[in-house]
């Protein structure tokens, strides 16, 4: 129970850094917050980016997410700086609610790493 407490916690904080920081106060989602990572995972920080190119950014972002989980695993970058990834493991089938706990789980881990968050 107090690691659920902690998680909550930490993704209140982060969404309220976040949020202020590139929404103007309004709450990103889940999803927003995957982008973010993918545009920093990417490190094309000012420019903008083609519906396509989105979907891909949330790909990166969801492998590098799940990386540490033994699911994913880094591979090369391309001649554009696009970072790909291969399978490690096949992803289990998880209800919506295990998906969004996972997902927020990575992402509290990913920003606490990257020391935005503690």
């Amino acid at each position: 129970m107090a690691r659920d407490i902690v998680l909550k916690e930490r993704w209140l904080t982060l969404v309220t850094k976040l949020s202020s920081q590139f929404s103007d106060g309004d709450p990103l989602d889940v999803e927003g917050i995957i982008y973010l990572v993918g545009v920093q995972e990417l490190g094309q920080l000012h420019r903008s980016f083609k519906k396509d190119e989105k979907v891909n950014l949330m790909h990166v972002a969801i492998c590098r997410l799940l990386e540490p989980y033994g699911f994913y695993e880094f591979d090369f970058f391309d001649d554009d700086g696009w970072p790909h990834y291969k399978v490690k493991e096949t992803l289990p089938t998880l209800q919506a609610g295990e998906q969004s706990i996972l997902m927020k789980e990575a992402l509290v881990n990913y920003f606490l790493e990257k020391e935005y968050i503690d």
